[in-house]
């Protein structure tokens, strides 16, 4: 994180390079890519380590493994109920995925792939679409009536219906756009505090003063973007959940 002259370029951490090369004329294999290969060979071996011993007193891993397997099992059965439990997997794949995402970003060197939106709205286009298959097949065109609640006034009609469409059809654009914004938020302002403290360093006692005082605010937006981290996590999970109850149960 360093300074060009005296700007702050805080936007750079978020280009993408390659890594082994191109294939083909347009498809690369970049940081990106391996950091979303890492977080899944991570959350796998994390989840086949933890189990595989099924100790009584569970170790560290296992009880890591089980504390996000039970944190996920409740946020789904919490919101969908008893129906929802067939779809736990799903949702606890999508928790897991992000949440290890934007952790890795934290470390040095890591790369936060949560702070590209092609991958955020991936996701949430991935999301929207199981939710409405979901809804089809277990209501069939039954489900087009989720447009038009029931007991609605038939006479305001023209004016519910376009607006609820609006509304399910942005469900995508705002679950990717909340966990995108706040990634590269987040990782702007650490990067522009990190350049003030290499900035301010080399001017006397008063620059050594203002860079500690960078430092410090660096230091407490490490652990809020942490928390913020755990936070997005949790938000694409219980807003996956809340969607496939309106999928199960409609109104």
């Amino acid at each position: 994180m360093a300074a060009e002259g005296k700007s702050i370029d805080a936007l750079s951490q978020f280009e993408l390079t390659p890594v082994f090369g191109f294939v083909g004329d347009s498809v690369g294999f970049t940081q990106s890519t391996a950091h979303m290969l890492l977080a899944v060979g991570l959350v796998t071996a994390l989840m086949l380590w933890g189990v595989s011993r099924r100790a009584i007193v569970p170790g560290r891993l296992q009880a890591l493994a089980e504390s996000s397997y039970e944190f996920v099992h409740e946020i789904v059965v919490g919101q969908v109920g008893d129906q929802g439990k067939k779809y736990f997997p799903f949702v606890f794949s999508l928790f897991m995925f992000v949440l290890f995402g934007n952790l890795l970003g934290m470390l040095p060197y890591g790369f936060t792939f949560t702070s590209h939106i092609a991958v955020t709205f991936g996701l949430a286009a991935m999301v929207f679409v199981v939710v409405t298959v979901i809804a089809l097949s277990i209501h069939g065109t039954h489900f087009f009536g989720y447009f038009f609640p029931e007991g609605a006034p038939k006479a305001l009609a023209p004016l519910i219906i376009p607006i609820e469409i609006i509304s399910y059809l942005s469900r995508p654009l705002s679950l990717a756009v909340r966990l995108f914004a706040n990634m590269v938020a987040g990782h702007v302002m650490l990067k522009v505090f990190a350049t003030f403290v290499v900035m301010l360093g080399g001017l006397g006692i008063a620059g050594v003063l203002g860079a500690g005082f960078a430092l410090s605010v660096n230091v407490v937006l490490v652990g809020f973007e942490i928390l913020v981290a755990f936070l997005q996590a949790y938000v694409f999970a219980i807003l996956t959940s809340i969607y496939l109850h309106d999928a199960v149960h409609l109104h």
